[in-house]
């Protein structure tokens, strides 16, 4: 069986987050196409944070080659996906190497002027949208990038299909306590509307400690590093799925919304385009409270076209065929 590594930062590994829950899904989809996928990521210089001072982000990347590259050569591994742009020089060492990114360098992201030179090197990519296919060419001069979603997990959408089971009024968000993600803009929604029943989802346990900062109104439900079965299990409770990022790679969580019939509100950024089924509705921090309210009070209790439009572009079925394409092309 052909090895691939998949290199990403130990915390990318560590949290119930989008990296990890694709580390498990490429691995499992990579097993049914004669590919072992071997997790590789440093334990030095890192941390269960962010990062430690001296080695934040792409620093700690680049000081930590030399451990990456201990556990490509012992695996005899030749071909490998790293997920983060600090990883970009692996392909000095290694001939077959390609950007995943879960992070972009767009000006609305954190260590947005530390990545930009990374991206000066990328050769060959795979991204999970045509926006992020268009960027890496317009802005980076990158041509060989493959378009492959991240495919939610069909088996758990249908499981857990049940709008007997909606509960009114209830808007489901779902990120982290950075101000990318603006969790404060959600705890002020609840604040102004009181008969909402709001739930905010954090990947991770150091949330819970960070949360702590907020005023938390007493109609948000806040929960934190919830399984793939809980996830699927709360987002069919909702009524309305919000996300209200400056940024995105793919947004994983707004496909999920989509599978499990949720009516979405989300930002009107071309890097949200994708998300573009029928009752899928884009605003900003001027409307988005209106829209949320318009969403919670729709006579419709769940939307069978974005359930069907997520089916069609985000299933794990959509994923598997394209990367069958790119292994066939990349591993000979």
């Amino acid at each position: 069986m052909k090895k691939v590594g998949l290199v990403m930062r130990k915390i990318q590994f560590a949290e119930a987050q989008g990296p990890r829950v694709f580390a498990e899904r490429l691995r499992n989809i990579a097993l049914e196409l004669g590919v072992d996928i071997v997790f590789i990521s440093p334990e030095r210089h890192v941390s269960n944070h962010d990062w430690v001072p001296g080695y934040e982000h792409e620093k700690g990347d680049l000081v930590n080659y030399d451990i990456v590259l201990d556990q490509i050569y012992s695996q005899g591994i030749e071909h490998v996906i790293y997920t983060v742009s600090g990883f970009t020089f692996l392909k000095m060492f290694i001939e077959k190497c390609v950007l995943f990114p879960h992070s972009f360098p767009d000006p609305a992201l954190t260590g947005y002027e530390m990545m930009k030179p990374f991206y000066g090197i990328v050769d060959k990519a795979i991204v999970q949208t045509a926006f992020l296919q268009r960027q890496l060419n317009e802005v980076f001069g990158v041509t060989d990038v493959d378009v492959i979603p991240i495919g939610f997990n069909e088996t758990l959408a249908r499981k857990y299909f049940d709008p007997g089971r909606i509960v009114d009024r209830r808007v489901l968000w779902i990120g982290r306590d950075e101000e990318n993600r603006r969790p404060d803009l959600v705890l002020e929604y609840a604040r102004q509307n009181p008969d909402k029943d709001v739930v905010m989802v954090f990947g991770g346990e150091r949330y819970r400690e960070s949360m702590k900062k907020y005023d938390i109104p007493l109609n948000v439900d806040l929960r934190f590093k919830l399984t793939q079965d809980e996830i699927f299990e709360l987002m069919n409770s909702a009524k309305v799925y919000w996300s209200c990022s400056k940024f995105d790679t793919f947004a994983m969580p707004l496909t999920e919304a989509l599978a499990m019939g949720k009516i979405v509100v989300k930002p009107e950024h071309p890097c949200y385009n994708h998300i573009s089924s029928r009752h899928a509705f884009s605003g900003n921090e001027k409307n988005w409270f209106e829209l949320v309210n318009m969403a919670a009070a729709s006579p419709l209790k769940y939307s069978a076209d974005n359930r069907d439009y997520a089916f069609e572009k985000f299933s794990e079925t959509v994923m598997k065929q394209g990367y069958r394409d790119f292994f066939d092309g990349w591993l000979k």
